[in-house]
């Protein structure tokens, strides 16, 4: 007889009954009721130890040898307490760095979901950036602001960060009050004079490394360039080509910003210098095999100087300078513009391979061109956009 799935309990029963019957022919009942003989014996057996309902069993068996032991579970989910936004695989560096040896990083992830602290697996991952990487630390600070957050008494916290290309480690994160220079260039030397200098910066093209009219020269720029710091400017409209900075912000707003509010200035810092050792020192990173940042880096040899050296030029050298309230230098008894960020520094003009044109240098770097040929004055050179991926 079929089988109905609404009164499978009552089959059951029905079977054991007929079955008890004096004379009862146990397996051709078997086949009438479609189970196979070891089934029926079974329900046999049920009935007689008193099981009068013979419902469905858990089918879990009875020891679980290869389960993680409660330890593991425990000291997995501790972890994650602790940094809600990680996921298993830095959840198991942790575990492998305090000595215990982890499951697969998909029973990490399977303990975490089993205590309800996510969810599955991401259906739709992002498509993967192309990446480049600097060979050793501080050849290449990323540098910039994250989005403003709005403080609960109405002010707003202009995150400046800092992310080393090499070990993905953070040399600085602020809570700022302005994007302004001025703010920058004192954090900055707060920064070096902990960890030395940099190479070079790669910034993107807004303030205050670039000026809104597309201008790449700014007080800060030449700053730095005093320091022996070079910056570098991506691609307008590319933030993929800062990759590792865009996911430090992303990292940042997940495990720091995320559904939390400061009071002001002093305590959005606090909590930035907290979670800025945890990242640093303690957070697992993917990019470096589960290993935190600082296993990679080391503060630079190039220390903070005294004060700064304006460019030398050698003494044949046609050299102008900049009035300190008109961003002009005089050459042939004509004006020529050069960039505001040079008023009051000293510039060497040269000639270039074509006859009549002239490079206007602030030490090797070429900021304005001179072209006798025309009849006015041309405007100065921005720095030329750099590629995706510096070299």
């Amino acid at each position: 007889m079929p089988w109905r799935e609404v009164s499978a309990m009552e089959e059951r029963r029905e079977f054991v009954r007929l079955a008890m019957m004096e004379g009862a022919n146990r397996r051709e009942l078997c086949r009438r009721f479609g189970i196979s003989a070891d089934v029926g014996y079974k329900w046999l057996a049920r009935w007689a130890a008193g099981d009068g309902d013979l419902g469905d069993r858990s089918r879990r068996p009875h020891a679980s040898p290869g389960r993680c032991s409660e330890r593991i579970e425990a000291a997995a989910l501790s972890v994650r307490d602790a940094h809600p936004a990680w996921g298993a695989r830095k959840i198991a560096a942790c575990l492998r760095r305090d000595g215990l040896e982890p499951p697969a990083v998909s029973t990490v992830h399977a303990i975490l979901r089993r205590h309800g602290r996510i969810d599955g697996f991401p259906t739709c991952p992002g498509k993967a950036w192309q990446r480049f990487e600097k060979a050793e630390p501080n050849q290449l600070w990323q540098m910039d602001f994250k989005g403003w957050v709005k403080l609960t008494g109405g002010e707003r916290c202009h995150p400046l960060t800092i992310v080393d290309d090499h070990s993905r480690f953070s040399p600085c994160l602020r809570a700022c009050a302005d994007q302004q220079g001025v703010t920058v260039k004192a954090e900055l030397t707060r920064t070096f004079r902990r960890y030395g200098l940099p190479q070079a910066f790669f910034v993107d093209n807004g303030q205050p490394w670039g000026e809104p009219g597309g201008e790449r020269w700014t007080r800060l720029c030449v700053w730095l360039l005093k320091l022996g710091v070079e910056v570098w400017h991506s691609r307008p409209y590319h933030p993929q080509s800062r990759g590792k900075i865009e996911r430090f912000h992303r990292t940042l707003e997940a495990e720091v910003l995320d559904l939390r509010g400061f009071s002001d200035l002093g305590q959005a810092q606090i909590a930035f210098d907290r979670w800025r050792e945890i990242y640093n020192h303690q957070r697992p990173h993917e990019a470096l095999g589960q290993n935190p940042p600082a296993s990679r880096y080391r503060p630079s040899a190039r220390a903070m100087p005294g004060c700064l050296l304006d460019p030398h030029y050698d003494s044949g050298e046609i050299v102008r300078v900049v009035s300190t309230t008109k961003a002009y230098v005089s050459f042939k008894g004509r004006l020529w513009r050069v960039p505001r960020a040079f008023c009051g520094e000293r510039l060497a003009i040269r000639p270039l391979t074509r006859d009549g044109t002239y490079g206007v240098f602030f030490a090797s770097h070429k900021v304005a061109t001179i072209d006798l040929t025309k009849p006015k004055t041309v405007s100065h050179l921005s720095e030329q956009v750099s590629a995706i991926s510096p070299d």
